[in-house]
């Protein structure tokens, strides 16, 4: 296939495989065989896309002229193959891990999930690899269509409250902020096509004006939880757990950082930002950010909520080091994408683990757990210390290269965040972990054993991967480097 042939393959087999999905309702079996097979298949595509864009080519489709002068277009670039490489990995472990926990729980509507869980992951082929900002709002919106059902799984009075603060916040941002900005950028520079170096190096934009048309920007994208424009993500907790683990370490938030980091390299371009002062604002609400979600995680008796406001703290850590402006700090943001990605989706897999075999949800029960489930603990732990930073997770990796940035760009206060955030990253967690192994189950408990085998493979192999990466890290740091022009 060429290369063309491959983009049009990655988008449209996540969307064939909905309709599969849907068509295969009535035979479970039949379903889940569609999903996986699917899941693979995307893979495939994707990964057969790595070695020319390794090589320097930067493949491209244009499908459809939407206005004059503006197509349907995809291109695949460093950090879009980056992003698009774990998104598409990762829905193979989510898909195995879905298996065991829905039927584990007996949860509704089945089929209708696996087949917005595939259209999400169309939507995020077409953010990745969108070639201009039209066609990557058009897939935003998508992906916050084609989610809202999988929030709202449950359908009780608590999953349609948290659909529609996660609606109402992804939408309203989005239209009130992101395309009016999108909108300005066509005014200023005649196109919306992303450029290396930033398409509106050259429009003559500068001082407050720069600066509030980066802040539109940044508050548009919703998905990357900024505060204040963070509380969708907590409120959408209310769904199913491999719908947690979508949205934090698949998709939607890895979404809103990509959209954030390929906004600030390809539309303003870390030149021309770094010129003037109209953005010093954002690694102070950057930083704010990442230290006072982690207090709230620190307080957070219920894990999915803690792990929540842990992921918002984290997403942070890619605006951050975007925002310093630097190639390393660059490179460390887009690095984070894929770090953060395993060792979050671990984190949400043990406690979907913990809660089918429990139904335990909150931090303070969760004392001998690990005495019983220690697959599944141990995974939690590997997962907590990769979000901490510790060697070898994956996490250390990416916190490394963004403690080297913020060195390199001379910012002190950067360094001061990331250092009181490892802190209180080991605070919010190790606590979990030491209550889980060296503290004795409730007296009169009864025992209890693993998950279904589904669901400790898949939070194995996360947790494996986690390990891993240090270690075989050579293609998505190539593609981190790359994307930062190192």
């Amino acid at each position: 296939m060429s290369a063309a042939q491959l983009i049009a393959a990655a988008l449209l087999v996540p969307a064939a495989g909905a309709g599969l999905l849907a068509l295969a309702g009535r035979r479970p079996n039949l379903r889940e065989a569609v999903t996986l097979v699917a899941a693979a298949l995307l893979f495939a595509c994707v990964v057969a896309l790595a070695p020319p864009v390794l090589a320097g080519a930067r493949p491209q489709l244009f499908a459809l002229e939407l206005l004059p002068g503006i197509a349907l277009g995809f291109r695949v670039e460093p950090l879009g193959m980056l992003f698009a490489l774990v998104a598409s990995g990762l829905w193979i472990v989510n898909s195995l891990y879905s298996i065991g926990y829905m039927r584990a729980n007996g949860e509704p509507h089945q089929t209708r999930f696996y087949a917005c869980f595939a259209l999400a992951l169309a939507a995020t082929m077409g953010i990745a690899f969108a070639a201009n900002l039209l066609t990557l709002f058009l897939f935003y919106e998508m992906l916050t269509l084609v989610t809202w059902p999988l929030v709202t799984h449950h359908g009780d009075d608590e999953a349609r409250a948290g659909g529609r603060v996660y609606l109402g916040l992804l939408l309203g941002t989005s239209i009130v902020l992101l395309l009016p900005a999108i909108i300005a950028t066509w005014a200023y520079a005649g196109t919306l096509e992303f450029a290396p170096g930033g398409i509106l190096r050259d429009a003559g934009l500068s001082g407050p004006a720069l600066g509030g048309l980066l802040a539109l920007y940044v508050f548009g994208i919703g998905k990357a939880a900024l505060m204040p424009v963070h509380r969708w993500l907590p409120a959408a907790m209310v769904a199913p757990t491999p719908v947690s683990a979508l949205l934090h370490a698949v998709a939607v938030v890895k979404a809103g950082v990509f959209a954030v980091l390929k906004v600030i390299l390809y539309v303003f371009g870390v030149e021309a930002l770094a010129g003037v002062r109209a953005s010093d604002w954002l690694p102070a609400v950057a930083g704010f950010t990442v230290i006072a979600a982690s207090i709230v995680a620190l307080h957070a008796d219920n894990l999915k909520r803690r792990l929540a406001y842990s992921t918002v703290s984290q997403l942070s850590y890619v605006v951050l080091s975007a925002s310093l402006l630097v190639p390393l700090s660059a490179a460390a943001a887009a690095l984070h994408i894929a770090a953060h990605a395993l060792g979050k989706i671990t984190l949400f897999f043990a406690a979907g683990a913990i809660y089918t075999v429990t139904g335990k949800t909150e931090v303070s029960q969760l004392d001998g757990v690990g005495r019983r489930m220690p697959w599944t603990m141990g995974a939690f732990a590997v997962g907590a210390l990769s979000l901490i930073g510790i060697p070898p997770a994956a996490g250390f990796l990416s916190k490394w290269l963004m403690f080297q940035g913020a060195a390199a760009a001379g910012h002190w206060p950067a360094l001061v965040v990331l250092g009181a955030s490892t802190l209180l990253n080991a605070a919010y967690f190790l606590p979990i972990v030491h209550a889980a192994f060296l503290r004795a189950p409730p007296a009169g408990e009864p025992g209890h054993g693993e998950a279904p085998w589904t669901m400790v493979a898949a939070l194995t192999a996360t947790a494996a991967a986690t390990l891993a990466l240090p270690f075989a890290a050579a293609v998505p740091l190539a593609l981190a480097r790359a994307t930062a022009g190192l």
